[in-house]
């Protein structure tokens, strides 16, 4: 792997975004090693914007935001025409199935792929030098995409689980991803209050959980007491991914199967759950309001 890195440290690996994401892929990379334009809407990045038309790849990790009104990409589409015409868009932003492809038809001169990322944002310079997962999603079964992709592969780091498969089912596990923990974390503070009525302490049950390989120690955490700067107080799934992602594929679950009842009833019920406790716990607000509106 590092031999193959040396003979591609000559491409110039731009970055659009400077959020927690597209800092630390970008580095990253740089470590590694590569020459990276970083190009965001703050100073130092904002005189950049010109220099990303030139660079080989760009990774994009710019917000694509659930409100009350659906999902919405308007940033990731404005920001697409600052790749130059025959390279590489990879696209890091959290999309719904089904947008990657038309992205790719709208901007037919760049070569568009899904790339999602899996950075905790307590360990995303970690997460980002050691992926556990390296997944790219094409939105053409053809060779030049395939060819790209694994070009991609090759400048990233070595991941032990490598996959190329259709844009949409990348994007859709980007989604199922985060909507697994995020039912897990309510699944924790629903055995974290039936403990608290029978006087069983969920410490112990949350380790014994945690050894369960089948289940694993990650999002059993109900109340954080890590001490962590970014780390906020209360309950329930929050944070800038999960609120959102959730609600983007509760809205699509409703929109492909608006016959399943009961399977929009389980959703629905998870969100007004965790609505729940963000707010009692004080927890997110802010980012309750902007997929929810005024609470």
């Amino acid at each position: 792997m590092g031999a193959r890195v040396e003979r591609l440290t000559h491409m110039k690996i731009g970055f659009v975004g400077q959020g927690f994401i597209g800092k630390n892929y970008a580095d990253d990379f740089e470590r590694r090693g590569f020459a990276a334009v970083r190009y965001s809407l703050e100073e130092p990045y904002i005189a950049n914007r010109e220099k990303i038309y030139d660079c080989d790849f760009v990774f994009i990790a710019v917000p694509t935001p659930t409100t009350p009104t659906g999902f919405d990409d308007s940033m990731l589409r404005a920001v697409l025409p600052l790749v130059g015409a025959g390279k590489v868009a990879v696209i890091k932003s959290t999309t719904l199935p089904g947008t990657v492809k038309k992205l790719q038809k709208e901007f037919p001169d760049r070569v568009i792929l899904h790339s999602p990322e899996f950075l905790a944002e307590k360990t995303a310079a970690y997460d980002a030098a050691h992926p556990t997962r390296n997944i790219v999603g094409l939105p053409d079964d053809s060779e030049i995409y395939h060819t790209h992709a694994q070009i991609l592969i090759s400048i990233l780091p070595k991941a032990p689980y490598e996959m190329v498969a259709d844009s949409d089912e990348t994007e859709l596990i980007k989604y199922a991803g985060n909507a697994f923990l995020y039912m897990k974390i309510i699944f924790a503070n629903l055995m974290y209050d039936i403990g608290k009525g029978l006087k069983v302490d969920y410490e112990i049950v949350q380790q014994a959980l945690s050894a369960d390989p089948r289940i694993g120690p990650s999002h059993l955490r109900v109340i954080d007491t890590s001490g962590h700067k970014d780390a906020q107080a209360g309950r329930g799934a929050g944070g800038h991914c999960l609120i959102k992602d959730f609600g983007a594929l509760r809205m699509l679950y409703e929109s492909v199967l608006p016959e399943d009842k009961e399977g929009l009833a389980v959703l629905r019920s998870l969100e007004d759950k965790n609505r729940e406790l963000l707010i009692q716990s004080k927890k997110d607000l802010d980012l309750l309001k902007e997929v929810y509106g005024p609470l």
